[in-house]
């Protein structure tokens, strides 16, 4: 008998009887539940939970959504059903360091992450030979006449265009729009320097370097209109000490920018980060 596996995401008011209520549904269809995470948040009295299963021939996708339905006005479900083979498909945003997007190229081709980079934008056109070179589309959006929300306009086109579940900034360096990110609610991430917050500004590793910082690291999370401060996904840390140069700093930032965002979008794309509100629930 074949099999074909799903993810199931939840989160709701925390209260006794959900755990039971999600594995007696699959139960009920012969299901076999290979990888199950929950976590109650006390702070906030809501229940999270990761639940990926196979589910026997016979079983669709749509019976499956009907049964969860049922249950959901019971418990006021938030659930999402993941099915077999879809493939998270990627647009990454770039302006001139290549160090993420090359990182990004590389572990999708190899196989370390199981997306589709389907297009790179970027308001230079440095990076198109290494884009290229992995058989990528490449679209150069200046910032014209028409001012930043016509180029914006052109990457929401190609997001439609290319039918794009996460835009993903890969030291992107310009500042998006609300409009523009209240088009993709916990579709988009960013990778920037953390420990570093003292140091607003140009040449921010030169400005370590004169205080003398003793970490280093980088931040991905999810953006939102609020500069800089979406929910957090992953964070990767480097102890340094005064032998370290302002050009050694930034080279081992770039390190750890690389990890930081080449985890979050993993997760992201294995469906193991949930909202909580102005934080995030990774299932690692």
């Amino acid at each position: 008998m074949t099999s074909s596996s799903y993810i199931l995401t939840l989160s709701c008011p925390d209260r006794p009887g959900i755990v039971a209520a999600v594995s007696g549904l699959l139960a009920e269809r012969e299901c076999n539940i290979l990888e199950s995470q929950q976590y109650g948040d006390v702070d906030t009295g809501r229940f999270f939970m990761r639940v990926q299963f196979s589910a026997p021939e016979g079983v669709t996708a749509d019976e499956l959504r009907a049964a969860l339905d049922a249950r959901a006005e019971r418990f006021a479900l938030d659930w999402r059903l993941y099915e077999p083979g879809s493939r998270t498909r990627v647009l990454i945003m770039v302006s001139k360091a290549g160090h993420c997007l090359n990182d990004l190229l590389y572990r999708t081709r190899s196989g370390l992450l199981d997306i589709d980079i389907v297009a790179v934008a970027s308001n230079h056109p440095d990076l198109r030979p290494l884009t290229q070179s992995y058989g990528i589309d490449y679209h150069h959006l200046p910032i014209g006449p028409g001012g930043k929300a016509a180029q914006e306009a052109e990457v929401l086109a190609l997001v439609e265009r290319y039918r794009v579940d996460l835009v993903v900034l890969a030291r992107y360096m310009q500042v998006l729009s609300d409009e523009f990110c209240n088009r993709l609610p916990g579709r988009i991430i960013n990778i920037h320097h953390s420990f570093l917050p003292s140091f607003k500004g140009a040449r921010p590793y030169h400005q370590a370097h004169a205080r003398g910082v003793k970490l280093i690291g980088a931040t991905a999370h999810y953006v939102t209109p609020d500069l800089d401060e979406g929910p957090i996904i992953e964070q990767e840390v480097a102890r340094v000490d005064h032998t370290h140069s302002p050009a050694d700093l930034m080279a081992v930032g770039r390190d750890m920018e690389c990890l930081a965002l080449a985890r979050a979008v993993r997760w992201h794309s294995e469906h193991r980060i949930l909202l909580d509100g102005d934080k995030t629930i990774v299932f690692r």
